[in-house]
């Protein structure tokens, strides 16, 4: 009997669904089912989807980053301020805005998991901080910088793709060979599921927690890059919102918010759906406010799945147990 490889129904769940998006905003709009459309969707979306890479690292320990959006205005109002104040070459200043992303996500890991603090209520300070110091340095001001940075967005003219797209398909590429293929994806699997029982198999989850924060920095330093490409300036309100969209990419991707599972690729599909979806709704007229509410159903939805998948689960393992005779833990204490 051949077996189905595990997983792949919820890929093509997903693909599925994304199809089915792009059928329905086709038949409610002629011009949605165009190579236009769809290269300007696929060039919107590198932001989005290297900072969903990085939340679903996040989410699969148990943690949560509210700070992201920030991060990234602050990351790209350093890359402005050093190429149109300090006259830094594009190199030298894209090094900066990634160092700049680095260190916030490092401090975020730092004084989370070294303190204690749910990463909920750090990452909502590192929020209003990295906030307010891309305010500070760029005095409220947007920098313009024109075709120094415009060629990472800019569609190549034999794919139609620009080169940011297929470096955000690289870093989903590469964050889940790390998740599925090394040992350090398991340990975050693990630390997500049980922490608890990580510490009594004598591993310090110390360490990869504060990495997997330290890598969202990171990756938010790069979100910077690609969304300062695609402007063209470097705007201190850069990201406001983005974390909202990169939690709810994730969710709807399958990545549970209680930790332990989740798959970047699908992630990457979460992404697909929410930039089809805010296209479909541009095209056929919506209203701002009808985006929204649309939109924010969609995540309440997907959360709402996610609880009914994690109780059935739980359910299922008891049902399991009775079964078997296996005795609950506390019993056995008992």
């Amino acid at each position: 009997m051949i077996r189905k490889p595990k997983g792949l129904g919820e890929y093509a769940a997903m693909l599925g669904i994304w199809i089915g998006l792009v059928l329905l905003f086709g038949v409610l709009s002629q011009n949605f089912l165009t190579a236009r459309t769809f290269g300007t969707v696929a060039n919107r979306i590198p932001t989005l989807a290297v900072v969903a890479a990085g939340m679903t690292l996040v989410l699969i320990i148990g943690g949560i980053d509210l700070s992201v959006g920030s991060v990234v205005g602050l990351s790209g109002s350093v890359l402005g301020v050093a190429m149109v104040n300090w006259g830094w070459p594009i190199w030298g200043a894209s090094l900066l805005c990634l160092a700049v992303g680095l260190a916030a996500g490092t401090v975020n890991g730092l004084v989370s998991v070294r303190l204690g603090i749910p990463s909920f209520i750090v990452t909502l300070g590192m929020l209003e901080i990295a906030r307010g110091l891309s305010y500070m340095a760029t005095n409220s001001q947007t920098k313009y910088i024109g075709v120094a940075v415009e060629g990472l967005s800019r569609p190549l003219p034999a794919l139609g793709f620009s080169p940011a797209f297929l470096l955000a398909v690289a870093v989903i590429v590469a964050a889940q060979v790390v998740l599925s293929r090394t040992v350090f994806g398991r340990y975050l699997v693990a630390i997500g599921t049980n922490e608890q029982a990580v510490r009594l198999a004598g591993i310090n989850p110390r360490p990869a927690k504060i990495a997997v924060f330290a890598l969202l920095g990171l990756l938010s330093g790069l979100g910077a890059i690609c969304y300062t490409s695609r402007l063209g300036s470097s705007d201190p309100n850069a990201g406001v919102g983005l974390e909202l969209s990169a939690i709810a990419a994730v969710v709807i991707g399958g990545t549970s918010l209680m930790g332990g599972r989740g798959s970047v690729v699908k992630s990457f599909f979460g992404v697909l759906i929410i930039a089809t979806l805010e296209a479909g709704l541009a095209q056929i007229g919506a209203s701002e406010p009808a985006k929204r509410v649309i939109t924010g159903a969609v995540i309440v939805i997907a959360v709402v799945l996610d609880a009914w998948r994690h109780q059935l689960a739980g359910s299922r393992a008891s049902l399991i147990k009775r079964l078997l005779g296996i005795k609950p833990t506390s019993a056995l204490k008992s």
